[in-house]
């Protein structure tokens, strides 16, 4: 009886134990059922896999003839970076084994593959899709990024995109990694968080060489000058000879040669005396307080007329002020011309014919005079020079007639 009893515990404890430890894997197994559930596939639909291999074949023949039919328009195009380039080299950039897993995806559905196999192929298809969709990106914005600065040869572009396909290329790259990730449902919070944690320390540690960095950039896309234009900044006049990453190099009317941060540039007023189609003039000109009021009238004529002679386009002429020791006039006209050269030869012949014309007429130039009026403690004015000596008058004058 006690036996008995013993026995079926001992029994019952033995299933209990199988029910609770776990199956033991057994790889070879899983191959050998795998292998054997794959090949009674093919025996039971081998016509459907036919069908699709043809299917999938043909596909991949039509999309890589798309492809190259896009490469050979882009091509053809003379621009550099025009928007048909720019989809051209987009599509040159599709793999052939993206084409293939493409074709392959959309017709295994009809073969009806065993759940593995499928599982298989859809996750090679995420994959391949989702580097592709990162490579595609890329090339779209740097095609952009190309075709908003192309003005010619840009060096600073030149320099500048292997940093920029750099940044951008490992910015897609994570991104279509946490994708690829989580699309095999791995738990990428941790991931996102230690990306954003890493990008921040490195931005605060490069945070000047970023700055400057796209302030170069900023100057590339935004063109406030270029190369060879002549700018104002703050109080230095200069001729611009090179755009870097970090600075730009600035040659002044003296000859200096100056070196700018980018940010620094940037973050002051700039005067960009290029693409200047007209240029006004302006003289003030100043005649004494002796000039009577019809030559004060008809001065404003006469600074019209020589400026017409010359061949300029007249602003007007007026009466400006009464100076301290003139009376003021004012004379605005604009020389139609890009060149500095031109422009101040233009006002150089006006100057001189404005000159010429006012002595000419009688008109005399003010310049800065002072008088000074002094008094005795009386109250008596005294004059601020000697008197003049009084003429001699000679004794045959005085003599009064015999």
């Amino acid at each position: 009886m006690t036996f008995s009893i013993l026995a079926a515990a001992q029994t019952a404890a033995t299933k209990t134990a199988a029910r609770v430890a776990p199956a033991r894997n057994d790889p070879i197994a899983d191959l050998r059922d795998w292998w054997d559930s794959s090949v009674a596939w093919v025996n039971s639909h081998w016509l459907q896999i036919g069908i699709a291999i043809a299917a999938g074949l043909a596909i991949y023949f039509l999309l890589s003839m798309i492809r190259g039919f896009a490469l050979k328009r882009a091509q053809a195009t003379p621009g550099e970076f025009t928007l048909t380039h720019i989809v051209g080299r987009v599509i040159h950039q599709t793999k052939s084994f993206v084409l293939a897993i493409v074709a392959v995806r959309m017709v295994a559905g009809y073969a009806q593959p065993p759940a593995v196999i499928m599982q298989i192929l859809q996750l090679i298809f995420t994959v391949a899709v989702v580097l592709q969709v990162a490579i595609w990106a890329r090339e779209v914005i740097l095609g952009l990024i190309q075709r908003r600065a192309s003005d010619g040869h840009n060096e600073t572009l030149s320099n500048a995109m292997g940093i920029i396909r750099l940044l951008i290329s490992v910015a897609l790259f994570a991104i279509a990694a946490i994708v690829i990730l989580d699309n095999m449902g791995v738990n990428v919070t941790g991931l996102v968080a230690g990306l954003g944690i890493g990008g921040i320390a490195i931005g605060l540690a490069a945070q000047g060489i970023f700055s400057d960095l796209f302030a170069s950039l900023s100057i590339i896309f935004d063109r406030p000058f270029r190369v060879g234009e002549t700018i104002k900044y703050d109080t230095s006049t200069a001729t611009v000879e090179r755009i870097g990453l970090k600075s730009t190099r600035l040659r002044s009317l003296n000859g200096e040669l100056l070196v700018i941060s980018n940010t620094n540039l940037l973050g002051k007023e700039i005067t960009n005396f290029a693409n200047l189609h007209r240029r006004r003039i302006t003289f003030t000109i100043g005649v004494i307080y002796q000039t009577t009021p019809t030559m004060l009238r008809d001065l404003p004529a006469l600074l019209e007329e020589q400026v017409v002679a010359a061949g300029q386009e007249f602003i007007r002429s007026s009466f400006l002020t009464f100076g301290p020791s003139s009376l003021d006039f004012e004379l605005l006209f604009d020389v139609f011309s890009d060149e500095f050269d031109v422009v101040a030869a233009a006002r150089t012949d006006v100057g001189i014919r404005v000159f010429e014309a006012m002595a000419k007429a009688g008109y005399e130039f003010a310049y800065p005079t002072q008088t000074t009026f002094t008094a005795a403690p009386d109250g008596t004015m005294i004059m601020p020079f000697a008197e003049s000596p009084k003429p001699k008058v000679s004794a045959a004058k005085i003599a009064k007639p015999s």
